[in-house]
């Protein structure tokens, strides 16, 4: 009798065992079902880079007016109603600025960071101690340093066109213009290049040429064949043979045909940077200096806002807005007097609608940065500096609340 087991014993054994007896089956059906797809990493988003000028001098920063306020016809002295003659159509709604102010610089970068711009490229002539050109390379020295500080990017666009002035002033020989070109360019490899603020496309340092005077194809490639680390080189318009692609510009003779066919031509391209601007309105023809190059209409915002949205939907790996600041032809996106803020509201409308829907900043955000000028630039900034550091940190770490109360405690002692 002791041998058959009791149903109190039985009811036991099946009670203890058949969860094990469940995991085991669950195991197989497990093991035998297809693996869960993965989910498809999104695309990257482009990065949407705004191109600088670092061209403008101004008092008291600098000891007089700078050609690209002037254009040696006007007077920024002659002030009335509050408004300095200046070569723009426009007028900057911090008043004209000179670009080595680090005060000026930190307050556009701070505005790009809250309007979803990435980063700057900067119109860069070299090295040499000829017109402004020194004083242009200080300047995006200070601008790289600045980027750095608050988290933004920073890639070059070595003008092509200064070669021929530098021939012709007798400052570099016709057939040395290679060899300059390749040590200019060798020198943003050993000093710029590597910096982490710097772009990169497919792991190399971006490099962008503007104009077509200067080298030809072939003396392009002879310029940039020693240089290492070997950048992504990306020419304007056309692709060179040296170049992974190219970059968009405003012509105003064609508007938005020219952005059609750039699309067209560099689909098959490794690289291809559209372009978006708001407007193309120079000053030229005013100024005495030349015919204008023509007009593309600023459209109420929607030459912005249409051309923008078309880089964005081509999925490149970088957009550039043309420009940040040439007031000289009014392509500029920085805020101003005619347009407030309004394309820089755009700028954080499209992000948001393409690619990145979660990008917090929203219009209000776009005051903060004004009001840290405004405390850089009043009597108590020398006694407040520490903490409107702190107000600059706040912004670039994107946090707008901290950044607000910083600024309101500044603004009421």
């Amino acid at each position: 009798m002791w041998l058959v087991p009791s149903l109190r014993f039985v009811v036991w054994l099946v009670a203890a065992w058949l969860p094990v007896m469940w995991l085991v089956a669950a195991w197989r059906l497990a093991a035998a079902a297809p693996p869960a797809l993965a989910a498809a990493p999104a695309p990257p988003r482009p990065l949407i880079l705004a191109h600088y000028m670092p061209w403008f001098e101004a008092p008291p920063a600098s000891p007089a007016w700078g050609w690209h306020w002037t254009m040696n016809h006007f007077d920024p002295e002659a002030s009335r109603d509050g408004r300095r003659p200046i070569a723009s159509r426009f007028y900057p709604a911090i008043g004209p600025y000179d670009s080595g102010d680090p005060h000026v610089i930190e307050h556009h970068l701070l505005l790009m960071r809250l309007a979803g711009i990435d980063g700057v490229i900067v119109d860069w002539y070299g090295l040499e101690s000829f017109r402004d050109h020194a004083i242009l390379h200080r300047n995006t020295g200070r601008i790289v340093e600045q980027a750095a500080r608050l988290g933004m990017k920073v890639a070059v666009c070595y003008e092509d066109r200064t070669l021929a002035p530098l021939v012709e002033a007798g400052r570099i020989a016709a057939g040395d213009r290679v060899a300059h070109v390749a040590r200019e360019i060798g020198w943003l490899a050993e000093h710029w290049f590597p910096l982490e603020c710097h772009v990169r496309l497919d792991g190399r340092p971006l490099l962008l040429s503007f104009g077509r005077e200067g080298l030809d194809d072939g003396e392009w490639s002879q310029a940039l064949a020693g240089v290492r680390p070997a950048p992504a080189y990306v020419s304007q318009q056309q692709r060179r043979t040296a170049a992974a692609g190219g970059f968009d510009w405003p012509l105003p003779k064609e508007g938005l045909a020219a952005v059609e066919r750039f699309e067209r031509e560099s689909r098959a391209w490794p690289q291809r940077i559209p372009v978006a601007y708001p407007r193309f309105a120079d000053i030229y023809e005013q100024a005495g200096v030349h015919a204008s190059w023509g007009s593309i209409p600023d459209d109420d915002g929607r030459t912005l806002r249409t051309t923008l949205a078309r880089a964005l939907e081509s999925a490149p790996a970088v957009v550039q807005i043309a420009t940040w600041n040439d007031w000289g032809e009014g392509t500029m996106i920085e805020p101003s007097r005619e347009f407030g803020r309004r394309d820089l509201e755009a700028v954080q409308e499209l992000r948001r609608r393409h690619g990145d829907a979660a990008f917090p900043f929203r219009p209000a955000d776009l005051a903060l940065p004004g009001r840290l000028l405004a405390l850089r630039r009043g009597p108590a900034a020398a006694d407040s500096g520490p903490l409107l550091d702190d107000v600059a940190r706040a912004i670039a770490a994107g946090d707008t609340p901290r950044a607000a109360a910083l600024l309101e405690a500044c603004e009421h002692r």
